[in-house]
This record gives C-alpha cells, structure tokens and sequence, in this order.
C-alpha cells in the first residue's frame, strides 16, 4: 500500500521570541526540522514524504540542506493562510490510493513505534490520531467560574494523524471553518470516526524556548 507524510511546517517562533521559525532552530547538530523528516525515514524508505513550508522559507530550508548534507528525499508544497490550507496544498501532490500521514513539522521526539501504530491501525479503521493521558488535573471554565472535571475523559491529540487518502481528500473538499484544529476535526466533520492509538510521552511539539531545552536534553 502506498504511504505518504505530509510534515506542516509554517511556523513563524513569536513564542520562541526569534527571528528565525522555530522548525529551523538548531536542536543538536541540526535544525529541529530535520530530526522530524529523518525519524519518519527510519520508519520507512519508501515512504514518500511531503514537506509543507511558506514559499518565503523554502530557499532558506534548501540552503540549510546543503549547509547540513541534508539527504533525506523529500518534496515541498507551498504553506497555505492556515494550516488548513497548508495541508490541502500537501495533499494536491499525493496522487495514488493508500495511506496519508499529517505530522507537525516540530515534533521531532514522534517514535518510529508510534508512527507504525498509526499506520498499520489506519489500514482497517481508515482514521487514527496517537493520543496519550492528561496527567494534570483539568478545570472546566464556566461563567460562575470554574469546576474541576475528571482527567479519564480525556486525551491530549498528537501527530501523526494518518488517513485513508480518499477519505482525507474528501474531508479537504469541505469549506474551511475555525473549528478546524487538526485533521481529525476536519474528518469528523463528515460524520466519520475517529480512532484513537497511543502514543508517545516524548512526543513534545517544540514551540517555546522551554520546549528547545527539553528536546536538547532528550537528544
């Protein structure tokens, strides 16, 4: 079966507070970007991976790559007004029946264990996000408020989401709403089910400079 990654890359690192996106910040010896594409590589070789950047950042990407000897395959699409946008774009180059990945192009710590998950489950279910357990107690805002609610109801959602290509082509002919957060709202909005798959603690996404120190620690 054919399998694709589209990686989303759009950041602009106003949180990081740098001139510089935060996909590109070194992490170790390379930018955070790289270690995203190189752990989706080890996953597969034949895994056809699509890199999602603005088309004002990709002569800087390219001259990174060769800075790095950067040769993980890849090809770029354009990044779109939001991130739904950017994904459509993704997906206007994945050309045959199979399987479609979205994964956050700053979360680097994704497993290659979690990545088979996702994958091998989204062969029988047709969509499958990794999640793992709110380990913090949760408050619920309310206009008294606020009230406590119990953590075993929910998930926090992490990337890769991965897709029967048909059914996420489909959900991506729809009109954008602000309800679209991730992909997983936007299939859902069909009325189709989403499955969930565990995934990794490690799996952070980098997004503030607190989030770089922890992703150089766990390198």
């Amino acid at each position: 079966m054919k399998k694709y990654v589209i990686i989303v890359a759009g950041g602009k690192g106003l949180r990081m507070g740098s001139d510089l996106p935060k996909q590109f910040l070194p992490m170790g010896d390379k930018p955070v970007l790289m270690h995203t594409l190189k752990v989706f590589r080890r996953y597969d070789e034949t895994l056809q991976i699509i890199l999602v950047l603005p088309q004002e950042q990709q002569s800087f990407w390219k001259q990174l790559c060769d800075k790095h000897h950067f040769t993980v395959k890849h090809v770029l699409a354009e990044g779109g007004e939001t991130r739904f946008h950017s994904v459509k774009n993704g997906l206007a180059l994945v050309q045959e029946p199979g399987l479609v990945g979205v994964h956050d192009g700053v979360r680097p710590f994704v497993s290659v264990e979690v990545i088979r998950r996702c994958y091998e489950l989204a062969e029988v279910q047709k969509a499958v996000i990794p999640v793992v357990d709110v380990v913090e107690t949760l408050r619920h805002l309310t206009d008294a408020g606020s009230e406590t609610v119990s953590r075993m109801d929910y998930k926090l959602v992490q990337t890769p989401q991965v897709f029967d290509v048909e059914l996420l082509k489909q959900a991506y002919a729809q009109e954008f709403t602000p309800f679209f957060t991730d992909d997983a709202s936007v299939v859902e909005a069909m009325g189709m089910p989403v499955y969930l798959a565990e995934g990794n603690r490690e799996n952070i996404k980098i997004t503030t400079p607190f989030d770089l120190k922890v992703g150089s620690a766990l390198l």
